[in-house]
């Protein structure tokens, strides 16, 4: 057989089970294997699969399964280590029905593996009744269960408006991730969001946090990618790649969490704004020893369990509500409008301009040097 496996989120390749599974399943037939998301991307390079599962595109889950459906594979695998079986048999069923909107031959079977070795863990196959689907059943001890169950356990009830959205699986006290922004916190194990006008204005079992549903602006509640709580649950210890490094000093600028940090990795700098934009992407560009100055106001959300962050980065800390608008300045000066600057010579050079800058807006700040 030619079998496509979608990798989706740190969780399943941290527990170790992403490859115990490739392993498994390569004595089936000829396996390719490609990443579904982002936040897994880390926790490929940090487990040294980059050879194994391919990480090269940032794609949604339902586009990396039409990948494989538009090379023509004989059957597709989505393996995910969701918070709990609630949450990660939803994501499938979106994920699933996201995909089967992208094509129009749904003959390709699509089996998900969800949270293999625990107790509630299970194998859904969403198009297809395989003797294969029964055997793995019966290898990993998963139990089997069918798309309808799915749906009338979790889903039925989202359908009750089309501008309410209920997040499974949540607990008391964890932020909410809205496409890559924090916009609240939640205060119950049942939340609900709630949007106008392509606008989230109201949430049951949380609180709103104005300065985040400000950078949202407006998301299409259905197909937005929501998370809560920690994007990554493991302790680890990252793995940095040396990356060749550019001939001028190149700064780049990155706008909002919810961009592909990766795209920055061939930079000798990069300015970040935000606390949780800042926090995530040093994590990342940890992994490729490249270094940040980050523009933060102090309302850090603590989305990453440690944020990795390479010697010699500075973060200014400027008061409450100042990042964007020094955001702001520094890309109209230092980059005129353009995604790089070949400006400087080094990040002192760059420090000092950014201070400049502060200056001339009159703004209290503090600087922490990374060593």
């Amino acid at each position: 057989m030619r079998i496509g496996i979608v990798v989706h989120g740190p969780n399943i390749i941290d527990s170790g089970y992403a490859l115990k599974l490739i392993d498994l399943l390569k004595g089936y037939g000829d396996v390719k294997v490609r990443l579904g998301g982002t936040m897994g991307r880390t926790a490929v390079i940090d487990a040294s699969l980059e050879n194994l599962i391919d990480i090269s595109r940032k794609l949604v889950p339902s586009d990396s399964l039409k990948i494989f459906h538009d090379d023509g594979v004989d059957v597709i695998f989505l393996l995910n280590y969701g918070k709990s079986d609630v949450t990660g048999q939803v994501f499938g069923y979106k994920v699933y029905n996201h995909y089967i909107e992208k094509i129009d031959d749904n003959s390709i079977p699509v089996i998900q593996i969800e949270r293999p070795g625990e107790d509630d863990g299970s194998i859904i196959p969403w198009n297809n009744d395989l003797d294969l689907v029964f055997e793995l059943s019966d290898k990993l001890g998963l139990d089997i269960v069918k798309p309808e169950e799915v749906y009338e356990r979790h889903i039925r009830q989202d359908n009750a408006g089309l501008n309410q959205r209920i997040v499974h699986g949540v607990s008391p006290g964890e932020n909410i991730m809205v496409n890559s922004v924090v916009i609240g916190k939640t205060n119950s194990d049942r939340l609900t969001l709630i949007a106008k006008d392509n606008h989230i204005v109201d949430i049951v079992g949380g609180e709103l946090k104005s300065h985040g549903l400000e950078k949202l602006g407006e998301v299409d509640l259905d197909s937005a990618i929501i998370k809560t709580g920690l994007l990554r649950h493991a302790k680890v210890t990252p793995r940095v790649i040396s990356n060749e490094k550019p001939d001028e000093f190149k700064v780049t600028f990155l706008d909002h969490a919810g961009e592909d940090v990766y795209k920055f990795r061939d930079s000798s700098l990069v300015i970040t704004v935000g606390d949780d934009t800042t926090l995530i992407s040093s994590d990342i560009l940890y992994r490729f020893d490249i270094p940040v100055i980050g523009i933060t106001d102090g309302d850090l959300d603590k989305v990453v369990e440690d944020g990795f962050k390479v010697n010699n980065s500075i973060i200014f800390e400027v008061e409450s509500g100042f990042d964007d608008i020094i955001g702001q300045n520094i890309k109209r000066e230092i980059f005129n409008g353009k995604a790089e600057s070949l400006d400087f010579k080094n990040i002192d050079e760059v420090e000092n301009k950014i201070l400049e800058i502060i200056k001339n807006i009159n703004c209290n700040y503090k600087i922490n040097y990374i060593e």
